[in-house]
């Protein structure tokens, strides 16, 4: 999990021309995502989870029915508008009669067969689970796609926004028009809402995209050959913290989601008991997590689903959690010495910088009450996992499905049944009791070590004014910067 040394020195010697940064107020955009090289132009999200930059592409050459705009909330995408009906369980959207300039055209039953290929039993669309909801997709007509749920959803529409979702076939808001290496060259597609009387002279929005590893992507930023780098987390915050970054160019996220560690059901042993788990989470000092973190505003948290998510007005809260540090490592303490010897455990962590140091603290952490630790990489076989996911929408079954049984973490009936029902409820207080009641089964069955909330950070150019810090995570290609300054 060490990265070589000649690496190593290598990138802390870029990282230190600070100063070196450049602004650059016209021209193209040279964005990094961090994460592997981009791969052909449209990914296939039905086949699993999306990485970084691909997800970056995937929502620059494609759009949902909605999509985020740089503050997060939700704007038209393909569709032009829509209506909620039904008490909600209904959901109209219109498409343009015409696709804007230079984007390819779509229709209605196009739409559909993308979304019902998202929900078929074969899809690993990382969206599926929370779409549960969905009853029939149907194209009324050539621009109206009716979507007919089996319950209401308000926060749906946050899900539609999704690059997960999206609708690829150069629709847009960028084309590709080139790929050399490991770059891919996005031009953006005319406005259709653009004033034919504003000046002609504005030249399309144009970015340079690329997946690249964290210390490329800030060494590329300090040298002034990125304007943006996108994608970051905790594993990698201190390559970022490492450099002589310009003034306020670090921006981090108010993103929700999961962050900590998640238990892999590998039958019987030593964590195959809650009283056990519990004690595992118990012995964490969540307070000297956030002091390594050192991120402002981040508070540590021992309640899996995030405070101030729908449908979950009071999350659980762990009954330790109230407790001194010192008399949880106590109690902690007492339930491992019932095990005999000394268990060890397989935590699956990321490489980086952050990931090392996290395990660092939390294997000190058990080692006071009697449990070693070892650290592994994230494909290998694992007692424990580092889950580290931002959630794609405010709703309660992001955080709750992750621990359903057939997610392979320690689960119980119980606990499903009552998901299952909550899925299927008719009004949507109905649907808040079964998730406060699935929360409250799932966090004494303790399946996860929460932690906190995700980390996502950012590097940004001085001349990209209209950029924004967003809720979700996301941050559109094409609202980066004004078009007096392209």
């Amino acid at each position: 999990m060490s990265i070589p040394r000649h690496l190593l020195f290598a990138s802390l010697a870029v990282l230190a021309l600070g100063g070196c940064h450049e602004r650059r107020d016209v021209g193209p955009i040279d964005v990094s995502v961090v994460g592997p090289t981009i791969g052909t132009p449209h990914a296939a999200p039905d086949r699993g989870a999306l990485d970084a930059p691909t997800a970056a592409l995937l929502a620059a050459t494609g759009q949902g029915l909605v999509r985020f705009d740089a503050a997060g909330q939700i704007v038209p995408g393909i569709a032009a508008r829509w209506a909620v009906s039904d008490g909600g369980r209904s959901l109209l959207f219109r498409l343009p009669d015409l696709p804007p300039p230079g984007a390819a055209p779509i229709e209605a039953d196009i739409v559909a067969r993308r979304l019902r290929a998202a929900i078929a039993p074969d899809s690993r669309n990382p969206l599926k689970p929370l779409l549960g909801a969905i009853d029939e997709i149907t194209a009324v007509t050539p621009q109206v796609v009716d979507i007919e749920l089996k319950a209401p959803r308000p926060n749906l529409l946050q899900l539609f926004a999704q690059p997960a979702l999206a609708m690829g076939g150069g629709r847009g808001p960028f084309a590709v028009v080139a790929r050399r290496g490991g770059t891919t060259m996005l031009r953006a597609l005319p406005d259709p809402d653009a004033d034919p009387d504003e000046d002609d002279a504005v030249r399309p929005l144009a970015i340079r995209l690329r997946g690249e590893a964290a210390g490329r992507a800030v060494a590329r930023f300090v040298a002034g050959r990125a304007g943006l780098v996108l994608g970051g987390s905790f594993d990698d915050l201190a390559v970022a913290r490492a450099a002589t970054l310009p003034r306020d160019a670090l921006h981090l996220d108010p993103v929700k989601g999961l962050f900590g560690l998640a238990f892999v059901d590998n039958g019987p042993g030593f964590t195959a008991d809650a009283d056990t788990r519990r004690a595992l989470a118990m012995a964490i000092d969540r307070d000297r997590i956030a002091q390594l973190l050192g991120v402002p505003g981040w508070s540590p948290s021992p309640s899996l689903v995030a405070p101030g998510t729908p449908e979950v007005a009071v999350p659980a809260v762990p009954a330790w959690a109230l407790m001194p540090m010192d008399q949880r490592r106590g109690a902690a303490a007492q339930i491992v010495a019932r095990h005999a010897g000394t268990p060890t455990l397989r935590v699956a962590m990321p490489s980086g910088p952050g990931g090392r140091m996290l395990f660092a603290l939390i294997a000190d952490d058990w080692r006071r009450i009697g449990v070693e630790a070892t650290a592994v990489g994230p494909g290998d076989p694992a007692d424990l996992r580092l889950i580290d996911s931002v959630a794609p929408a405010d709703v309660a079954s992001f955080y709750l499905r992750a621990f359903a049984c057939d997610q392979h973490v320690p689960c119980t009936a119980v606990s499903d049944q009552v998901l299952i029902a909550a899925r299927y409820s008719p009004t949507l207080a109905e649907r808040s009791v079964l998730l406060t009641q699935a929360d409250a089964l799932i966090t004494q069955n303790t399946p996860f070590i929460a932690l906190g909330a995700p980390i996502r950070w950012s590097l940004v150019a001085a001349d990209l004014d209209l950029y924004h810090d967003s809720p979700r995570g996301v941050h559109p290609l094409n609202e980066l910067r004004s078009p007096l300054k392209r």
